[in-house]
């Protein structure tokens, strides 16, 4: 093995055998990537077997191929991402390892440009969301304050607008921008992976080795879609009737699928909770079976919820509403049934099932099913100083501040309270922790208290939604008086908020640091 080491987490290779994997694992490494498309030459070991032999020895793995000089931003992003979310150190391989090393550029864990030895008064971790609207938030309250947002991705996603893009509704193009579009000014944008944190250091440490300093931080790195749990996944997803709307790549292929069932059986999967947007599972039950219903083949078409879950929702006053579709579309549901098993080339799906005190195993066979992966924490976050026990980075749930470090807030998907994980709560959270950092800058106590407050659409068929907002413990908030909108039912008026009006305030609130409708609660106010 001619192994080329890139940093102290990261290592190059030519193609690897499965004979050598113990040789690797033995040398230190405890995760594997497979840079090359299998079948580019002949007695190329295939990702399968070297994925086979990596976790036989207890090493992560994953393949992230990319074809020789037509490596694309998508394949650094898939880069990114596997390099996020595999236990360092890491080995890459490709044909010659040189392809491995590019992409490991594209997605910020070679020296990027002036991460070594930086400092700032607040950094904050991830540019999604809830990076980009704090730190936008902030900045319009302080412009003068040094600020870092550390974000390897080129890319931003309109996330929520996936489910829409698999109904059809958006083109998917709709839902992505450039990250650079989108950096507040006056922040430093550092274009690198973190990859832990020194909290009694004040550290965040980066994938190439090096370092950032803070006076103050706020962590919201988004939450890990672990494909890998399902075995099968992802060999079979995009193909052989198997997709997902967590994916902006495979979104289209829902729609696809859709417009072409005109019989047979369609599945429908939930993990275990927490995940992102827990109601985006069943909308694409719904809106699916609309246009089937539409289409007037709905009756040809068996469809089946399965949720790892014992109810439909978790606040109870919406459930009415909902299950009135669930009758109307003819859908089966199954609780407490967890996806465990896909196998495309076959069709078959395997559930694990709950029977009283029994887990039972079941085979279905489908003709298009859609999968939503389990959702952990990042791995650098479970394994960091700052988690709770659930993986996600410990807040007080009302001022989202570390319990244990004073000088640390966490919001959106990767922290640990106990709102919905949604864009909604994001928009929610931003403010909140704004001008609480500001606050612990001048050394202060929080200022502001975070409600829960989060919002899940239900696009229950096109043209109407059922609008769900609520807070800690299920509570009901509505945005809006009853006699304008009644969230418990489904309304046209919250189609056209969910397809038309909050877009461009995501894109142009939201990310601007515009608090409409989402001023900070004072505490004591």
């Amino acid at each position: 093995m001619e192994l080329t080491k890139q940093t102290s987490r990261l290592s190059t290779s030519p193609q690897i055998s499965a004979e050598e994997v113990q040789k690797i694992a033995a040398a230190g490494f405890r995760s594997i990537i497979c840079n090359r498309p299998d079948g580019e030459e002949q007695g190329q070991p295939t990702a399968k077997e070297i994925g086979a032999a990596a976790r036989a020895v207890g090493l992560g793995f994953a393949h992230v191929p990319a074809v020789s000089g037509s490596i694309s931003d998508r394949d650094g992003l898939a880069m990114k991402r596997a390099l996020a979310e595999l236990p360092a150190p890491v080995l890459a391989y490709c044909r010659s390892g040189a392809r491995s090393k590019k992409l490991a550029e594209m997605a910020g864990a070679l020296a990027p440009k002036g991460a070594d030895g930086g400092s700032y008064d607040i950094v904050i971790v991830g540019g999604g969301s809830a990076g980009i609207a704090t730190a936008a938030s902030i900045l319009k309250r302080n412009a003068k304050l040094s600020l870092a947002i550390i974000e390897p991705s080129e890319v931003h996603y309109y996330q929520p607008g996936w489910t829409m893009v698999g109904a059809g509704v958006f083109d998917r193009e709709f839902t992505r921008r450039a990250e650079a579009r989108l950096i507040p000014r006056g922040a430093s944008w550092i274009k690198a992976s973190a990859s832990g944190f020194a909290p009694d250091e004040n550290k965040v440490l980066l994938c190439d080795g090096s370092s950032i300093s803070y006076k103050v931080l706020i962590a919201c790195p988004g939450i890990k879609l672990d494909w890998d749990a399902i075995p099968g996944l992802q060999e079979a997803l995009g193909r052989n009737g198997v997709t997902s709307n967590y994916s902006y790549e495979f979104a289209p292929y829902t729609h696809r699928l859709v417009k072409e069932l005109k019989g047979g059986r369609a599945l429908f999967t939930q993990p275990v909770m927490p995940i992102k947007c827990a109601g985006a599972p069943q909308k694409a039950m719904y809106m699916s079976s609309n246009f089937w219903e539409r289409a007037g083949v709905l009756k040809d078409i068996d469809v089946q919820f399965h949720t790892a879950g014992a109810v439909l929702f978790g606040v109870p006053i919406y459930v009415p509403a909902l299950m009135e579709y669930v009758e109307r579309y003819g859908a089966h549901l199954n609780f407490e049934s967890k996806l465990v098993a896909i196998d495309g080339e076959a069709r078959l799906a395997t559930f694990e099932q709950k029977r009283g005190d029994e887990l039972i195993r079941v085979e279905e066979r489908f003709d298009m099913i859609h999968i939503v992966p389990p959702q952990t924490a990042p791995d650098f976050v479970r394994s960091s100083p700052l988690a709770a026990p659930s993986g996600f980075i410990e807040v007080d749930e009302a001022t989202l501040r570390h319990p244990r470090h004073p000088n640390v807030f966490a919001l959106g998907d990767a922290c640990s309270a106990s709102n919905a994980k949604t864009a909604a709560a994001v928009r929610k959270q931003a403010p909140v922790v704004a001008v609480n950092a500001l606050a612990a800058l001048e050394g202060r106590e929080p200022v502001a208290d975070y409600d829960g407050y989060g919002s899940c659409p239900l696009t229950v068929e096109k043209g109407k939604i059922v609008l769900a907002e609520f807070g800690y413990g299920g509570k009901p908030q509505p945005s809006f008086p009853n006699w304008l909108l009644d969230g418990t039912r489904p309304s046209r008026l919250s189609w056209l908020l969910k397809d038309t009006i909050l877009p461009p305030v995501y894109w142009h609130g939201m990310l601007k640091g515009r608090e409409w409708m989402v001023k900070p609660h004072m505490i004591g106010g």
